[in-house]
């Protein structure tokens, strides 16, 4: 077999509480106007039909506590605080039993977005990659094993930036719980260890500015952090 000509990157592999070994990232999948408060104030209905995916490459994804410039191509950046689900197990077509029993672990996470270009495509119909899937643009807490958190029930997520409160829900206000969208995604794609489904944000999401530290939580688990520098200036 040859050799590859060149080394890619590799996906950061996220912390895990009380563990030595760390969990590698394979796949990213976002759920999309998951709280109707949120979609409300983006300007959208919420589908109550079923959820709805985008994906984020595993390989621009950062572990909490990072320092990233301000992102290139957007006058308008802005913070998403969402609980992340982390399964160790395969699933496809799953029944809530097997969807429940493949959730390795729970954790926080910033799905950051370039809200201008988001709402660029969204007028013209085109995929939110650019707004979406970006340099550093998905940042993880360290894990916690389900079975050393109680689950997602009843439980207050949150967001401030330079410690002014942002966002300020309860997980109970998503409209697809997590194991309803396991077994809906699970009918679309073979799941696997690995898999990292990030479930929606609360209302509240709003602009950052190079030099603002962005820092979320939820019930019982670890918190996640950010903080942005200044943008990079162009190489010659």
């Amino acid at each position: 077999m040859s050799s590859p000509l060149f080394d890619l990157p590799q996906p950061p592999a996220i912390p895990v509480i009380g563990e030595e070994r760390s969990y590698p990232i394979g796949r990213i999948f976002c759920v999309g106007r998951n709280y109707a408060a949120h979609a409300a104030e983006m300007g959208n209905e919420v589908d109550r039909e079923a959820p709805f995916y985008f994906t984020k490459s595993a390989v621009n994804a950062v572990l909490s506590g990072a320092s990233v410039p301000y992102p290139p191509g957007t006058e308008d950046y802005h913070h998403e605080m969402e609980l992340a689900v982390a399964l160790g197990a395969s699933l496809f077509r799953a029944s809530p039993e097997q969807a429940r029993a493949a959730v390795f672990a729970y954790g926080c996470a910033l799905d950051m977005t370039r809200r201008d270009l988001q709402g660029q495509a969204k007028d013209k119909r085109r995929p939110w990659d650019l707004g979406k899937d970006l340099e550093q643009g998905s940042v993880f807490a360290p894990l916690t094993r389900s079975a050393d958190w109680d689950g997602p029930d009843n439980k207050r997520i949150w967001l401030t930036v330079d410690n002014a409160p942002r966002q300020d829900a309860n997980l109970n206000e998503m409209i697809w719980a997590v194991t309803d969208i396991l077994c809906h995604l699970s009918g679309y794609y073979h799941l696997r260890p690995g898999d990292i489904i990030m479930t929606g944000t609360p209302a509240g999401v709003g602009p950052v500015t190079a030099g603002q530290v962005i820092e979320g939580g939820i019930d019982g688990l670890s918190p996640v952090k950010l903080t942005l520098l200044p943008a990079q200036k162009a190489t010659e």
